[in-house]
């Protein structure tokens, strides 16, 4: 599809395509869209939260969310949740508290600076009449370093405590990041996120976007993307989420974008992700903001003591993969869509990007599979798998 015959298709109609798989694109007013979060209302309803604006790191980039009421066929009109007119917000994570408040969480950076972000937190809440229309309030940002970034949501521990996987974009003074320091840690509030503290994890130079989840009672895996585009690593707890074991290599290929993994209710854990590395392409591009035009004139960071980060490895296919031994293998793996992935480009106008990119994964109550993910960088893509959908032609399976 071409940007334009894409942004058509923009109106969040689910419609069937046969299987026991339906689809939609969301509705937004941005020419970029990325980063899909989704996460389910206590009134059985689905948000869907991205990040809008005209380019990743441009300060037009904002927090929005989209809401699809039980029953209906069409996803609610786009939310902005935030507006800072001076930083590019991204990475948008919903949690609902053990009180029932909802909460947006989100990284706030200057430009291509991602060893300057803050984590903001904001209260959202419902219409009453409309539930379709979301707000959020002015929020804060939250006590932890400068360099600190959010892709998963919190995990209550069995003490109350929240936890907050973190990944630390360490900041070198006099040199501009570029990935090649960044490491996994843990946010903990003991107050309900009044106050953080943050714990960083023990050789885990490359590993971001800390995805947990449980695997037993008090038992915690948590699995990650790779700076340096091999593999998705995983690490284990045995004391809930208290203290964590080194990150090591799963047998899935990573290409340094975003990961997402779920406990299915029947037991095995579900992986949604692209299983490609840099060793299956050679496509390479600069940096992930080589397309901003804001050269400060600093050099890029040295990677002495951390890791040479790869970028530009194609974003596709998107594939659930599933593990009935905690996450050490997945072996069965589910195509969900196919295509190129070339993300040599950011521009979501020209038709350059073809990736398909930061998914998430849910599963409903009787057994659905809901998944969204960043479609071409021009939209943000809805996918429906119906209950069965590992034994069906919902996906193709190798």
């Amino acid at each position: 599809m071409s940007p334009e015959d894409i942004a058509q298709a923009m109106n969040g109609n689910i419609r069937s395509v046969g299987s026991g798989r339906e689809e939609a694109l969301l509705p937004s007013p941005m020419v970029q869209n990325h980063a899909a979060f989704l996460h389910v209302l206590a009134d059985g309803a689905l948000v869907c939260a991205w990040f809008g604006g005209t380019l990743e790191g441009k300060s037009d980039i904002s927090i929005f969310a989209s809401v699809l009421l039980p029953g209906s066929g069409t996803w609610g009109a786009p939310q902005r949740l935030s507006d800072d007119p001076a930083h590019s917000e991204q990475n948008p994570v919903l949690f609902t508290a053990p009180d029932g408040e909802l909460w947006l969480f989100h990284t706030s950076q200057p430009a291509g600076n991602q060893d300057e972000c803050r984590i903001r937190m904001a209260k959202v809440t419902q219409d009453t009449v409309d539930p379709t229309i979301l707000a959020a309030g002015e929020g804060r940002y939250l006590d932890l370093p400068r360099g600190c970034f959010v892709r998963a949501p919190v995990l209550v521990r069995d003490d109350g405590a929240w936890l907050l996987p973190i990944f630390r974009c360490v900041p070198r003074p006099g040199q501009k990041w570029n990935g090649s320091h960044d490491h996994a840690a843990v946010g903990i509030s003991t107050d309900e996120g009044l106050s953080w503290r943050l714990e960083n994890v023990e050789s885990s130079t490359g590993c971001v976007h800390m995805s947990p989840v449980s695997v037993g009672e008090g038992d915690y895996a948590a699995f990650f993307r790779r700076r340096q585009a091999d593999a998705v690593y995983r690490m284990a707890s045995r004391d809930g989420g208290r203290s964590w074991s080194s990150p090591e290599p799963t047998d899935v290929p990573n290409n340094n974008s975003s990961i997402a993994v779920i406990r299915l209710a029947e037991g095995r854990l579900a992986m949604i992700c692209n299983p490609v590395n840099a060793a299956l392409s050679g496509d390479r591009r600069a940096s992930l903001y080589d397309e901003l035009g804001e050269d400060d004139g600093r050099p890029d960071a040295d990677p002495t003591g951390g890791c040479v980060p790869v970028w530009g490895v194609p974003r596709a296919p998107v594939t659930v993969c599933l593990s009935d031994d905690g996450g050490r293998t997945f072996p069965m793996r589910i195509s969900v869509e196919e295509g190129s992935g070339t993300c040599l480009s950011n521009d979501s106008t020209d038709g350059r990007n073809e990736e398909m990119s930061y998914p998430w994964i849910l599963e409903g109550q009787d057994g659905t599979l809901h998944l969204a993910y960043t479609y071409h960088r021009r939209a943000i893509k809805y996918v429906r798998l119906a209950p069965g959908w590992a034994n069906t032609g919902a996906g193709r399976i190798s």
